[in-house]
């Protein structure tokens, strides 16, 4: 099988730590279809949902504007006490509150973002067959089940950054009224949140790509999915 070189651009807003276009290259003896190398068709989908899907969270107000990605009030914010209760009666202060940590999650996702990229373009594809074939998500959940929930860990530290400087009064208030309750646990829950936000909208790309490779206006992955 002769080397083919393509360039992929990703100048999405903190994709990629290094450099803006990522040189792919398809390797001899990898497993193809009609010619083309299914390996690197795996990881180009993979590259492009996920760079698809972090420019859509981490743009402003991008968890807040998605009806699928927003996130809820964290569960800590449930039954704390008679402070809390008052300072969230008002359906307008809970959407207030809420909105402000959809923003503060987008620093977390800004975060996890480079390090998807990075396993993208490490990480061992062994059953490339499989993951042309199958469903509309199958690449992403195969790419999820390889980091298995490290995201957590990588927008923590970010998260609870932002939540401590919230310039939102209502989150100072909200926050000093969790009894028991510090900001760690916010922090966690709301990636957690995130996490699931993340891989949800990287699925919804992939399965759009799937559905609409031409779109793409890439001749690998335009070849094997019209294939597949």
């Amino acid at each position: 099988m002769s080397e083919a070189t393509t360039t992929v651009r990703l100048a999405r807003r903190g994709f990629m730590a290094g450099g803006t276009a990522l040189a792919i290259t398809l390797l001899p003896g990898c497993t193809s279809m009609g010619g083309f190398s299914l390996t690197e068709a795996i990881r180009r989908l993979l590259m492009l949902s996920a760079d698809q899907a972090f420019a859509r969270l981490t743009a402003p107000g991008g968890f807040w504007d998605s009806q699928v990605a927003r996130l809820a009030l964290p569960d800590v914010f449930g039954s704390r006490g008679d402070v809390l209760n008052r300072i969230l009666t008002s359906a307008l202060v809970r959407d207030r509150l809420q909105r402000e940590l959809n923003y503060v999650a987008e620093a977390g996702a800004t975060r996890a973002a480079p390090i998807v990229a990075e396993t993208v373009r490490t990480i061992g594809v062994q059953n490339a067959i499989d993951l042309v074939r199958g469903g509309p998500t199958a690449a992403t959940a195969f790419l999820r089940q390889s980091m298995a929930g490290s995201l957590v860990d990588v927008m923590l530290p970010a998260v609870g950054d932002g939540i401590r400087i919230a310039r939102d009064p209502i989150v100072g208030q909200a926050l000093a009224a969790l009894t028991g309750v510090d900001v760690s646990q916010v922090a966690y829950q709301l990636s957690v949140q995130a996490d699931e936000a993340i891989w949800g909208e990287i699925g919804r790309q992939e399965a759009d790509i799937r559905a609409n490779p031409e779109k793409t206006n890439d001749p690998l992955l335009i070849g094997v999915f019209k294939v597949a």
